[in-house]
């Protein structure tokens, strides 16, 4: 699904009003997302996101419900059109500032001390979605590559699956960034709920010690985030398996958009020769 496709399913949906197709772009990943008055339009571009869009619904009735500070739905289920799920939300105020390693911290100290929800959270199947991206991906993607990541792929799971986590498992975001949470005129807010989870709280941390190889964040601020947050998973021999596991799918998440996006298939080459080569020292670019 491209842009064009994404704001045509929009209006199909009857969203955005009359000017659909001019409906502020915010952001193209696992879904697109525009902008329309006071509320916000996430269109998957995959069927197969269906189930997720109802339950991070589910995880924001269920937020608001219990007093954390996240996103809220403006309509209680997805609109369907062509089985790309279409949700709603509110828009939230511009914010008032950038959002801080602390800030992010906090909210997840805030989810990692829930009690289970009343319905079911999957396990964070984090590389669940690598078979998928690589099929969104096609002819963009050398086969040679595609095969490499399954391999990784199921290595990393397999050792995932025998860890033994030091914090005690249970609800996780599943993609803890600092993009993530939007300081608005209330204090910080936690945004895209949909990789919601039930898993080892691990998963949420070591998204950090990632960023700080592989994207460059600055040392001052990770250390923010775990004195914040009150402990290093670092200090865990886990970390490893997690982070590798997420490199993997990080990788495999480019690739979907390599046919379309010129800047997304130099950016998969650059990340796959560097797990290729074991080369952590590569700084992978935002995308």
């Amino acid at each position: 699904m491209d842009e064009t496709r994404a704001r045509s399913v929009l209006a199909r949906a009857g969203l955005g009003g009359p000017g659909a197709a001019a409906a502020e772009l915010l952001s193209f990943g696992e879904n697109a997302v525009f902008a329309a008055g006071g509320l916000v339009f996430k269109v998957g571009r995959d069927p197969e996101l269906s189930a997720r869009a109802v339950r991070e619904l589910a995880v924001a009735e269920w937020l608001e419900g219990i007093g954390i500070a996240a996103v809220r739905a403006a309509e209680p289920a997805p609109r369907l059109v062509d089985g790309h799920p279409v949700t709603v939300w509110h828009r939230l105020p511009p914010a008032v500032r950038p959002t801080g390693p602390a800030d992010l911290a906090h909210l997840l100290r805030a989810v990692h001390a829930l009690p289970a929800p009343p319905f079911d959270l999957p396990p964070r199947d984090l590389l669940g979605g690598v078979e998928r991206w690589l099929r969104l991906a096609g002819d963009a993607v050398d086969p040679a590559d595609a095969a490499y990541l399954r391999l990784r792929r199921d290595s990393f799971a397999a050792d995932a699956a025998a860890l033994t986590p030091r914090l005690t498992p249970g609800p996780v975001h599943g993609d803890a960034l600092p993009r993530n949470v939007h300081v608005g005129p209330d204090g910080p807010v936690l945004v895209d709920l949909e990789t919601f989870a039930s898993d080892l709280r691990e998963h949420d941390l070591v998204v950090m010690d990632l960023s700080r190889d592989r994207y460059g964040m600055p040392a001052e601020q990770y250390d923010a985030f775990t004195g914040a947050y009150g402990w290093d998973v670092r200090e865990w021999e886990g970390a490893r398996v997690l982070r590798g596991a997420r490199e993997t799918a990080s990788c495999a998440w480019v690739a979907q958009h390599a046919g379309v996006n010129p800047a997304a298939a130099v950016e998969f080459r650059r990340r796959v020769d560097s797990l290729r080569e074991n080369r952590p020292d590569v700084r992978w670019h935002p995308f």
